[in-house]
């Protein structure tokens, strides 16, 4: 998703967004480690986006 997409969502579902992806960064490590995984780049992909959540959810708190 991009910072824009991101920055509609709410909250809530901001939150909800960032358990998945680390759900899903998780899941991805294993089956890297087990040679399962067929796009590598698709890790760092979902690193990205787990600190573009982050990065909103911080703005958002200094606001």
């Amino acid at each position: 998703m991009t910072s824009k997409e991101l920055r509609e969502l709410d909250d809530a579902k901001l939150a909800e967004k960032l358990n998945e992806s680390r759900h899903e960064l998780f899941s991805m490590r294993f089956k890297h480690a087990t040679a399962q995984l067929e796009n590598t780049q698709a890790l760092s992909g979902v690193k990205k986006t787990i600190a573009r959540i982050l990065t909103i959810q911080r703005e958002r708190q200094g606001a």
